[in-house]
């Protein structure tokens, strides 16, 4: 079963809620997957899983497919960390250095793909 999109709608009014710092955890929740799922939609694939937990995981780029066990290429990060990066507040680089970003795998740079534009 293919996973229920988020409705534009909803993901620009949950991203709005979590800027004004006027998001209940369910808001923040809806806003981490909807900006996963416009990563999704920018880089389709099965090479890269993107966590953030524990709001939701994405598996994205293209390249070898993973099928069991953790993947090769592995991102993770807090909710917090994610928004920033995902909407331009915060650069790759400089949540890498700080430690605020996991990143294994040769395919785990996602400095190419953010920010996104919701």
């Amino acid at each position: 079963m293919p996973a229920r999109k988020i409705d534009v709608a909803a993901g620009r009014d949950a991203l709005a809620a979590v800027a004004a710092g006027d998001a209940a955890r369910p808001v923040l929740a809806t806003a981490v997957r909807y900006l996963l799922q416009l990563l999704d939609e920018k880089a389709p694939g099965n090479s890269v899983e993107v966590r953030v937990p524990p709001f939701g995981a994405v598996q994205v780029v293209q390249g070898p497919r993973h099928t069991r066990g953790t993947p090769p290429n592995v991102v993770e990060m807090d909710a917090s960390t994610w928004l920033a990066l995902a909407t331009g507040a915060e650069q790759w680089a400089d949540a890498l250095a700080a430690g605020r970003v996991m990143a294994s795998g040769t395919r785990a740079d996602l400095s190419d793909l953010l920010p996104l534009r919701p």
